[in-house]
């Protein structure tokens, strides 16, 4: 077998196995948000390993955090953010509100995705805690706040491609859920997060 052959065989086995994770990845929901999550994938902020850690504020900086949410067809809620922007230095750690209300007369189960614009601004937009992913539920006209810690890690700064961005947009999206997972009456609103964030 020629060197070329060689070469030009192992170059398919390798994109052939770099293809079959990618597929795998997408085919899989859990593992494709965990590999979103860790890398900044597709605009998808990133999480905080260390909840506790604070990265350094640097001083005379400033970038502004635009909100945005909404629901899903189906989805009997009224879902906003609580203020629609603010500016804040980076590597400050900021708590942010979402007002959630059930508008039905019965109890909705939902549950939120979220992203942020820019794409490259994904990476470095950093959750420390918040309650995507995990199920809410509202009885009929319960009315609640949800809470979303978050930074934007200073790293932006050495990073060609994302150190011009002047504004980045975190924006949540709510599903309903036809078969909740928790009993009725249960919701994680991310009291933990407000006893994270005064800590």
């Amino acid at each position: 077998m020629s060197g070329t052959t060689a070469n030009t065989r192992t170059a398919l086995l390798a994109a052939g196995l770099a293809a079959s994770m990618v597929g795998l990845a997408y085919a899989s929901v859990p593992l494709y948000r965990l590999f979103c999550q860790v890398t900044g994938f597709g605009g998808t902020p990133m999480v905080a390993a260390d909840a506790g850690a604070r990265p350094e504020v640097v001083p005379g900086t400033r970038i502004r955090v635009r909100f945005d949410g909404n629901v899903r067809r189906g989805m009997p809620w009224e879902f906003r953010p609580a203020e629609q922007f603010v500016d804040l230095p980076l590597g400050e750690r900021r708590m942010a509100f979402y007002h959630a209300r059930n508008r039905s007369d019965s109890a909705v189960t939902g549950v939120a995705t979220f992203n942020v614009a820019p794409a490259a601004a994904g990476r470095y937009f950093v959750k420390i805690q918040c309650f995507c992913f995990n199920e809410q539920t509202l009885k009929p006209g319960e009315a609640v706040e949800m809470p979303v810690i978050y930074y934007v890690d200073p790293a932006i700064l050495d990073d060609p491609e994302a150190s011009r961005i002047r504004e980045i947009t975190l924006s949540y999206s709510f599903f309903p859920v036809a078969e909740p997972k928790q009993p009725a009456g249960v919701r994680s609103t991310g009291m933990a997060a407000i006893a994270a964030a005064k800590r």
